[in-house]
């Protein structure tokens, strides 16, 4: 699979709030994780112009990228334009 349990733990201590490799729950972290599945589904959808359904969830976690930043925008601003800029992600 191309997201090992290492990787998962390295992005979680890198972009996590509290950056252990336990903190799965936190906006910040699930933010990265899906990032970082965005990127490689975009990767693959370059070469694989006609895969509808990879397409179909690539909106779908764009979707709740956008949920959970819109979560953070709204109750801490401050942690919202650090995990913006920690990531890249434009706004």
């Amino acid at each position: 699979m191309y997201l090992e349990t290492e990787k998962k733990q390295e992005l979680f201590a890198n972009h996590g709030r509290l950056k252990a490799k336990t903190d799965t729950g936190s906006p910040e972290s699930q933010v990265a994780l899906f990032t970082y599945r965005i990127t490689h589904l975009t990767e693959h959808l370059k070469t694989h112009k006609k895969d509808h359904s990879t397409r179909k969830g690539l909106l779908k976690l764009v979707g709740k990228r956008r949920k959970l930043l819109d979560y953070l925008m709204k109750n801490d601003i401050e942690r919202y334009r650090a995990t913006i800029a920690d990531l890249g992600i434009r706004k």
